[in-house]
């Protein structure tokens, strides 16, 4: 594992969901591409077979899907939502006004909140680094990928308590 990589916090059901992907993925999911991709090539000419070459970028989309489970799961912190003590931290739910405008988000990985209408930011992006370890009623701001500065401050941080 590097310095570097970044450990995200996952309940045991998105944990348990991730590991299952992985697993379908890995073997039913290479045997069926692999089935595809030779039954295309069968058809003759590869440089003119739509259904080739399909399969051939499904089967590279599905080769990084499996990499990034394999980083996440490898790196993952598994367990409960931290409980709320009103600090920003990884799998808390943030109310904040965000450029002026009031947000409820998730701080975490998006896929713990799979299925659900929450929007999910990573403790990694221009936000969430900003506001890592702020309490409720701090302020801050972050540059904004198009250099915008935009300013932020924190009204509640709640325990995520699933979708």
């Amino acid at each position: 594992m590097t310095a570097d990589a970044t450990v995200s916090f996952l309940t045991q059901d998105a944990y348990d969901r991730l590991v299952a992907e992985l697993e379908h993925l890995s073997t039913t999911g290479r045997e069926e591409i692999a089935k595809r991709i030779e039954a295309a090539r069968e058809e003759g000419d590869l440089k003119e077979n739509g259904g080739y070459h399909a399969a051939k970028d499904e089967q590279g989309k599905q080769e990084a899907r499996i990499r990034t489970l394999q980083a996440m799961l490898k790196t993952a912190k598994v367990g409960e939502a931290p409980e709320s003590t009103g600090v920003v931290e990884s799998g808390t739910v943030v109310t904040a006004l965000v450029a002026g405008g009031e947000e409820v988000f998730l701080l975490g990985n998006r896929e713990i909140a799979a299925g659900s209408e929450l929007d999910v930011y990573s403790e990694a992006s221009p936000l969430g680094s900003a506001i890592l370890g702020l309490k409720e009623g701090e302020k801050t701001s972050y540059t904004a990928p198009n250099g915008r500065d935009i300013g932020v401050e924190i009204v509640k941080v709640e325990t995520y308590a699933g979708q």
